[in-house]
C-alpha cells in the first residue's frame, strides 16, 4: 500500500513539475539589423584600438586626443575624413569643435570592415546619432 501511495506522489509531482516548466516563459531571440550588428562589433573594435586615448565615452582629452562624441567630424558632410583618419592614421593639425590638435594617430592596421564597424560604433554614441550605415565597400573607396 505505501508503494502504491508514493508512486501516486511520486508520479503528481512529476506532472506538476513537468507543468511548471512547461509554463515558465521562452526565450525569445532577436536578430539584429545589419547596423546594429556593425555597432556590436565596432564596439569591440573601440575597445581594442581607440578607448585609450579617446576614453570610454568617447571624450577624448582636450588639446591632446579629440572627442568623438558630439564631433563636428562625424557629421554627413564630413565623416568620410574621419574614416580617412581611422583608416590610414593621422599626422598634423586637425580642429575639431573649434578645438586644435596637432598629434599623431598611428594606422591601426585594420580592415576595411574592422574601419566600418568602429565608425558605426562611434557615429551612433555619445550624442551621435548618423543612422546612415558605413559599409565596407565604401571604406575600400576612402584613399589616403
Amino acid at each position: 500500500m505505501k508503494f502504491i501511495i508514493s508512486s501516486i506522489a511520486v508520479g503528481i509531482l512529476s506532472v506538476y513539475a513537468f507543468a511548471k516548466a512547461d509554463s515558465s516563459p521562452h526565450t525569445t531571440y532577436t536578430t539584429q539589423t545589419p547596423l546594429e550588428a556593425s555597432i556590436t562589433r565596432g564596439a569591440e573594435v573601440y575597445n581594442d584600438f581607440c578607448i585609450q586615448c579617446h576614453l570610454g565615452k568617447g571624450e577624448g582629452v582636450e588639446g591632446t586626443f579629440p572627442p568623438l562624441g558630439k564631433s563636428d567630424w562625424l557629421t554627413p558632410e564630413r565623416y568620410k575624413e574621419a574614416i580617412q583618419v581611422v583608416k590610414y592614421g593621422q599626422n598634423g593639425e586637425i580642429t575639431v569643435n573649434g578645438v586644435t590638435y596637432n598629434g599623431v594617430m598611428a594606422n591601426l592596421g585594420l580592415y576595411d570592415d574592422e574601419v566600418a564597424d568602429v565608425m558605426n560604433y562611434i557615429m551612433n554614441n555619445w550624442g551621435n546619432t548618423q543612422e546612415q550605415m558605413v559599409t565596407e565597400e565604401e571604406v575600400k573607396g576612402i584613399t589616403e
